[in-house]
């Protein structure tokens, strides 16, 4: 079909814009999208003197005519209208657009001072770090030189403590040699040794002295070490002895550390334990024999006697030697303990746990001279203990483990001893 031109010339502001026109019907209403087919197409341009060009071209009529063209004009006004409304929706999404932006780039400026804020604190909690790493290593290190300190301040205090003993030692013994002159172990045990008097290295050498009643003496052992007070009995069988333990009344509580059995514990004057080290020293320095006076809750009294008595040092546990038993109670110790290592309750083993006292335990033992004191003698039913009997037990007693007896004296003194007869 032949279209047919039409220009219309108008002042008109905006854009070139080409957009499909839509016609009335005879019914005076639009057409659907159908409808912009029949009033054709638009366009428009500014011309150089500012008006405004526009040019629709419209498709024939059935009646071999064009359509009116002025019924179209509201269709192109509408365009013209939306097309301005769409500009200012463009300038609006513009502006949007721009102020969407500077908003990111405030964004990406906050993210950058944030991950710079980030990268300081790491750095800062890095340094702090590093500075508690620091002060927990000088901490470290105070904490050992005060170790050390204390360590060696009680070092001296020991040193201050032993230097006292010693200026007393001399001071009631002033004719007495220091320990690395003292005279030998044989001439000490013998009765008529030359300077006897000045020097004693154990309650037979005070005997020898001069001294024969019972008390607590100061003595220096020939081995080396320092003057140590000790209880000397000098009325059982001639006198002369060293007391080494002694149960009476159950005042104190013998169940105690290795530490504790290693130095020595209780009252000299009551009960008490002389100390693994100290008896070591006294049994080392020459022969020597040991004493056990038992007494029960009747009042009897029975005694076992052993002619070899010994222990060793420390490194070899305080190992015992007895041996040459005579008395007049079966014997329960010798036999069964003899060779055996000392042993407390915190070493691990685990007579000296159930037994609850230390000694030369063996399976666990036919003694228990340094058990709990039970008054009465025999364990109730309801206080033996599950584990076995801890008491202050002499097997051949009664024959049994369940009965603890009411005293306890053990005593040494050198088997060369020999006691002056009374005139």
């Amino acid at each position: 079909m032949a279209l047919r031109s039409l220009i219309v010339m108008g002042i008109l502001n905006g854009p070139s814009l080409q957009k499909p026109l839509a016609a009335e019907d005879d019914s005076g209403g639009h057409h659907g999208n159908t409808g912009l087919i029949q009033c054709g197409e638009y366009s428009n341009q500014v011309l150089p003197d500012g008006r405004c060009k526009i040019v629709a071209t419209l498709p024939q009529m059935d009646e071999q005519r064009c359509p009116d063209m002025f019924r179209c004009t509201d269709e192109v006004s509408y365009w013209l209208h939306e097309n301005e409304e769409r500009k200012q929706q463009i300038l609006e999404l513009r502006e949007l657009i721009a102020e969407l932006q500077e908003e990111l780039r405030n964004h990406r400026h906050r993210i950058k001072v944030l991950e710079l804020q980030h990268e300081e604190k790491n750095s800062r909690n890095s340094t702090v770090e590093q500075r508690v790493q620091e002060l927990e290593q000088h901490y470290n290190e105070a904490s050992t030189l005060q170790h050390i300190q204390a360590t060696l301040l009680y070092d001296m205090q020991a040193q201050i403590h032993n230097i006292s003993l010693l200026t007393e030692w001399v001071r009631r013994n002033p004719g007495c040699l220091v320990p690395a002159e003292m005279r030998s172990q044989q001439e000490m045990h013998h009765p008529d040794v030359k300077h006897a008097k000045n020097c004693p290295i154990d309650c037979a050498s005070i005997y020898y002295n001069g001294i024969r009643r019972s008390g607590v003496y100061s003595i220096m052992p020939s081995v080396g070490g320092m003057p140590i007070e000790v209880l000397c009995e000098m009325d059982t069988e001639g006198g002369g002895w060293t007391v080494i333990q002694r149960r009476q009344d159950g005042s104190v509580n013998f169940t105690r550390t290795w530490n504790e059995y290693k130095d020595g514990f209780g009252d000299l004057n009551s009960e008490f334990w002389l100390g693994n080290e100290n008896i070591h020293k006294v049994t080392n320095q020459g022969d020597y024999s040991l004493r056990i006076d038992l007494e029960d809750w009747n009042n009897k009294h029975k005694h076992a006697f052993y002619q070899i008595f010994s222990i060793e040092d420390e490194a070899n546990d305080y190992r015992l030697h007895v041996d040459g038993f005579s008395g007049t109670v079966e014997d329960s110790f010798a036999w069964y303990h003899n060779k055996r290592s000392f042993s407390t309750p915190d070493t691990g083993n685990i007579c000296a746990e159930i037994s609850h006292g230390g000694w030369w335990y063996h399976q666990c033992f036919f003694s228990n001279l340094n058990g709990v004191y039970y008054k009465g003698g025999r364990y109730s039913t309801k206080n033996r203990k599950i584990l076995g009997p801890d008491g202050i037990v002499w097997y051949t007693w009664k024959d049994t483990d369940y009965y603890s007896l009411k005293k306890v004296t053990m005593m040494i003194r050198p088997r060369t001893f020999r006691p002056h007869l009374s005139p």
